[in-house]
């Protein structure tokens, strides 16, 4: 006895498979407000010193958020800057059309990378002399000044120039007529921690060798260099950690990362 096969070929042929029939939050989705983010960055603009800039970190994709998104809402919200891990995600969002000043906060090594920062006018984070002569040679090449950050590791051993060494050789990098030092920062280390104002914690003492440094270079003869060391948790901790600029990122998402943040401050 044959049993009957019918032809099922073509019987879903003309659906439109997922488009309509699959809920795409069954599993799990994340939904963000662009109004949340920019209330986050005005509510913490409040708290900042006067006259203190708001650079927002959108690295790793704006924290998995959607850094060309993020961006543009924190631009709306008032950031003065934007902050990028490495260099192809500032040039993710050069590509979007954003034009608001952008510091690769990770490293740079080579000299093509070097050349590729500045060809989409991105800021590098400088760590030693060798980075700044050859930032130095590609704008006296093409006859434009190379935008860049100075770092120190005042503390957090990750990355910038020895204290020592960078106050014996500013001398040595303000004679690059090619490069316009747009900033001087450092980076904390342990600001979250409970014991982040006592005087000997490792907050204060990067926050007083920073000091330091700054005094020590006359930074007071170069009002055109942005000086910044507080992130989210610096930001929230005092003012006496804002220097010019403060760089949030935490903050922006809607988390405070201290246990015990401003009770007029509601993070969303």
């Amino acid at each position: 006895m044959q049993t009957e096969v019918k032809n099922t070929k073509n019987k879903f042929s003309n659906r439109s498979i997922l488009k309509d029939d699959v809920d795409p939050t069954q599993r799990a989705w994340i939904e963000v407000k662009g109004s949340a983010i920019e209330d986050n960055i005005r509510q913490v603009k409040s708290l900042l010193r006067d006259k203190c800039k708001f650079m927002a970190v959108v690295k790793a994709d704006g924290y998995g958020h959607d850094a060309i998104f993020v961006s543009k809402c924190a631009i709306k919200g008032g950031a003065d800057q934007l902050g990028v891990a490495t260099l192809s995600e500032g040039i993710v969002l050069r590509n979007a059309g954003i034009n608001t000043p952008i510091l690769v906060l990770g490293n740079i090594y080579t000299k093509r990378d070097f050349l590729t920062c500045f060809n989409y006018d991105l800021m590098p984070t400088i760590s030693s002399l060798r980075e700044c002569l050859i930032c130095n040679n590609i704008g006296e090449k093409y006859h434009k000044k190379f935008a860049l950050h100075l770092k120190v590791d005042t503390g957090m051993s990750r990355l910038g120039f020895e204290l020592k060494e960078f106050v014996h050789q500013f001398n040595n990098i303000q004679s690059c007529e090619n490069i316009l030092i747009k900033g001087i920062y450092s980076h904390l280390a342990s600001a979250d921690e409970e014991n982040s104002l006592n005087k000997n914690s490792l907050t204060q003492i990067q926050k007083n060798k920073f000091q330091e440094l700054l005094k020590d270079i006359k930074i007071s003869q170069y009002p055109e260099i942005t000086t910044h060391l507080a992130n989210s948790a610096g930001t929230l901790l005092t003012q006496d950690l804002h220097f010019d600029m403060v760089r949030v990122g935490l903050s922006m998402y809607g988390y405070s990362p201290l246990t015990h943040s401003q009770k007029n401050l509601i993070l969303q």
